[in-house]
């Protein structure tokens, strides 16, 4: 679902086709077309009927935060990212050229220019394991709380 945004969707078609990603599947299937799918239609809606300050979009896995898309550089994102990183001892990274493109913060940061967040939660291959489930809350406990005042 998260590769349904109209931020790049074109060139994330691309890239997870030449992958093999090219039908529905449990991963990487970007769809027929942008915001083809209920799910990320009213992920769409919701935040077009909102002014969110920021938006924070969770993955699982890598204990990494993904504040960009493309060039654009939010007023205060580059900072707020960092915080973010700081409180959960993630790091914050540029998102991989072959994960930039069609995702949900990608969209919110091209439309608003306001910061947007991919967290990834866990280590470790998907599913990840309920073991760290504790871990991944404490580091999010602290995020989520940030967040809501910034």
């Amino acid at each position: 679902m998260n590769l349904q945004f109209p931020a790049g969707w074109e060139n994330a078609r691309d890239i997870k086709y030449s992958q093999g990603f090219n039908q529905p599947a449990p991963r990487d299937f970007v769809g027929y077309g942008p915001l083809t799918e209920p799910e990320a239609l009213a992920i769409y809606n919701f935040t077009l009927q909102h002014n969110f300050r920021l938006i924070l979009a969770y993955h699982s896995q890598g204990e990494v935060i993904y504040w960009r898309f493309q060039n654009y550089n939010p007023p205060d994102a580059f900072f707020i990212g960092n915080q973010l990183a700081s409180v959960s001892g993630y790091t914050l990274e540029n998102t991989p050229y072959a994960s930039g493109f069609a995702g949900y913060k990608d969209w919110f940061i091209q439309n608003y220019n306001k910061p947007g967040y991919t967290i990834e939660v866990g280590l470790g291959v998907n599913p990840l394991p309920l073991t760290q489930f504790s871990k991944i809350y404490d580091d999010n406990l602290k995020i989520l709380v940030l967040a809501a005042f910034l």
